[in-house]
This record gives structure tokens, C-alpha cells and sequence, in this order.
């Protein structure tokens, strides 16, 4: 199996995959003690059984990946993976560039009726008939030399994608659903789907307190913290932790010595440049003005949900789910239900492929116009 270690070499490779309708890619990265992902190697496959497949070390000095962006620009090759979301994020992170055209056999698979976040090894499986060794799957992909074993490993994740790949493409070709991936995918090919805002870093932490003071240290702390970890590459939680944030938020320590008694605070949160940051981050929290505090947005459970309701819609979708073949969580969530049955109209349930399938029956249920019976095994649809 060949491992590319030089720029001519990957240049090579590409070039031939261009010339291809479709490449299958994967990657190993490590991420447990950073804060971006550390991308670890690259795997590639062409075409057919005995299309070329190659590894390609990045962790070589003076290897350049322009090669691959290069091909990830080119429209006439598709490229494939497999839940390609951190694939992507790490691409756009260190190359500002997306994979296009892309093919995220996940999302085909949801839409092709294999259930919902369904796996590669159930896929290999279920469509390539074929079984994976998962013994490397934790391995640690930044120690070289790498193992005959996890060469085989991660050249097996672009190998039985070729028949993946190719068995999804025609069943969403018979099934005229290729849109439906399309519009799945264009999130994962939105920029603001990798970007995290310090400023925003809040929302994420989850509190009951709805206090504005409360929450305007909570933003502040939460903004410190995103900005540390992002200079320095280093995992927020390393940081400090969100239970942590959230005891200083409610001491709202002054001084290095009140900091100090904080029980939640773990060493690393105690080093006299994060210890300050906190102690700035609190003080801006504290003097910010009423009128710019944050406020915590609607969630279901304030929203005034028509319980009798959210449960019709709950069996319609499980009724429009099992008729279209496509996983449930894909078309609709349980919060964007409870949201339909409190009123709420700014659902994705309600827009693209998704209304097709089942948003416009939703809206009539919520009008009343149509009403659900069981017939046997299955639900019907009946006008009201």
C-alpha cells in the first residue's frame, strides 16, 4: 500500500483523480488535546476493485496539500465521504476550502431508508457485504510509524466507499431524491456551519437562570474562554469547565484570593493569565448596562405546546417516515415538533424536500383539516 510523503507525488494522484467521476476520502485526526482538530493522515481511493488507493501522510515536513485542494475545487470529480462533517471543518480550518461537488454517503444512506445516523460499518455491511477489522479505531494516528494494522484500517474506511458510493448514487437516481441530499449537504458546505463566534459561546452553556446580570457574566466568561482556546489551540474544557463557568458566574469573585476558593476551578484555570482573564472577563460582565444583556431564546418547554397535538404529529411523521423510506430524525426533530404544535411556523420541517414529505401534511393537521386513522398495521390520512 503506498503512503505519499511528497507534494509531486499527491500532484500525481490528483491529477489522476480528476480524470475520474468520483474519488472516495477519509481522515485520521486527533483532537482530545487541542482545540482544532490535528488532521493525521489522509486516505484516497479511485474508482473499481483495483482503483489505486493511497494514503497521504501530512504530517511530513514540506508537504504541501495544495494538490488536494486543488482537486477538491475541481467540478468534474465528486468527492466522497462518509459523515464528512469533521472532515470538512478541518479542510476549511486549515485550506478555507470545501470539497465540490461532495457526496456524504450518511446523509444518502438516511435518505436511502437505512436509519437514522447510520454507521459506514453497517453500510459495508448491509451493501458492500463485506466486514471491518475496528481493532485500530483508536489508535493514536500522530505516532509514526504507522502499524500495518492501522494502514489497513484506514485504507479500508475509502476502499468500501467505491461500492457504498456507487449503490446509493443509482438508488437516489431511481428515487429522483438527489436533490434531497443536495440540500442536506449545502449546510455542511456553509462556512458558518465551522465558524465559532466567541461572542456567541454563550448559548452553548446550558443554565435555568434567566437573570441578565447572571447571564451577562456568563457571556463574558464564555467569551474569555473561546478566545483563550482558539489562540492557543487548546480544548475549552482545559480551560475551564462549563460548571465551573457557571459557579464563577454566581460567586463573581474580585480578587485572585476569592478566585481562589472557588471549588469548581480546576489548576489549569488557576494560572495567573487565565486567573486574570476571568477576573476581567466578571467585571465586564458586572458593569454591562441593562439593556445589553443577553436573553436566553425561547426553548419548547416555554413555549405554550398543545401536548395532544405534538403527539398526532409525532405519529404522522413515524406514518410519512416508514411511506417514504427515510429516517424520521432527517425530515423532522421532536423540539421542531413541540414547536409546530405551539404555533411556531420557522421550522425546517416546513421548507424544501422536507415539506414535501411530510410539512404540508403537518399543516393541515395543525388546521384541522385532515385527521389520522389506523388501518391495520398502518396510519392513514384522512380528510377531516
Amino acid at each position: 500500500m503506498q503512503t505519499i510523503t511528497t507534494t509531486d507525488d499527491l500532484a500525481r494522484f490528483c491529477e489522476a483523480a480528476k480524470a475520474e467521476s468520483y474519488v472516495t476520502l477519509d481522515t485520521e485526526f486527533l483532537r482530545e488535546r487541542t482545540y482544532y482538530s490535528k488532521l493525521c493522515l489522509i486516505q484516497m481511493a479511485l474508482p473499481g476493485k483495483t482503483g489505486a488507493a493511497v494514503l497521504v501522510d501530512p504530517l511530513v515536513d514540506g508537504l504541501s496539500m495544495e494538490p488536494l485542494y486543488d482537486l477538491f475545487r475541481h467540478e468534474g470529480t465528486v468527492k466522497v465521504f462518509h459523515a464528512a462533517r469533521q472532515d470538512l471543518e478541518i479542510f476549511f480550518v486549515e485550506g478555507n476550502v470545501f470539497p465540490k461537488p461532495l457526496f456524504d454517503t450518511q446523509i444518502a444512506a438516511m435518505v436511502c431508508g437505512f436509519g437514522e445516523q447510520v454507521g459506514y460499518e453497517t453500510l459495508v455491511r448491509k451493501i458492500a457485504r463485506e466486514s471491518l477489522d475496528k481493532t485500530s479505531r483508536f489508535t493514536d494516528w500522530s505516532r509514526r510509524p504507522l502499524s500495518e494494522a492501522q494502514k489497513a484500517y484506514a485504507l479500508a474506511d475509502v476502499t468500501h466507499l467505491r461500492v457504498i458510493y456507487e449503490f446509493l448514487s443509482a438508488e437516489l437516481k431511481k428515487t429522483g431524491r438527489e436533490a434531497w441530499v443536495e440540500e442536506e449537504e449545502a449546510i455542511l458546505l456553509n462556512p458558518e456551519t465551522y465558524i465559532n463566534r466567541p461572542e456567541e459561546a454563550w448559548e452553548k452553556v446550558k443554565t435555568r437562570t434567566t437573570s441578565g446580570k447572571f447571564l451577562s457574566v456568563v457571556r463574558e466568561l464564555a467569551r474569555f474562554r473561546e478566545e483563550y482556546a482558539q489562540t492557543r489551540n487548546v480544548p475549552r474544557g482545559r480551560v475551564y469547565k462549563d460548571d465551573a463557568l457557571l459557579e464563577l458566574a454566581s460567586t463573581k469573585p474580585t480578587t485572585i484570593e476569592e478566585l481562589g476558593r472557588s471549588r469548581l476551578l480546576l489548576r489549569e484555570g488557576r494560572r495567573p493569565d487565565i486567573a486574570e482573564g476571568i477576573l476581567a472577563a466578571i467585571k465586564l460582565g458586572l458593569e454591562a448596562r441593562p439593556e445589553t444583556y443577553p436573553r436566553v431564546k425561547d426553548d419548547h418547554e416555554q413555549l405554550q405546546v398543545n401536548t395532544a397535538l405534538a403527539d398526532l404529529l409525532r405519529v404522522l411523521l413515524k406514518a410519512k417516515s416508514e411511506q417514504a423510506g427515510v429516517a424520521q430524525k432527517l425530515i423532522a426533530t421532536s423540539s421542531e415538533l413541540d414547536a409546530l404544535a405551539a404555533g411556531e411556523r420557522d421550522v425546517p420541517a416546513l421548507h424544501g424536500w422536507r415539506a414535501e414529505v411530510f410539512g404540508h401534511d403537518a399543516l393541515r393537521l395543525c388546521r384541522g383539516e385532515i385527521a389520522l386513522t389506523a388501518r391495520g398495521q398502518s396510519v392513514k390520512v384522512i380528510p377531516a
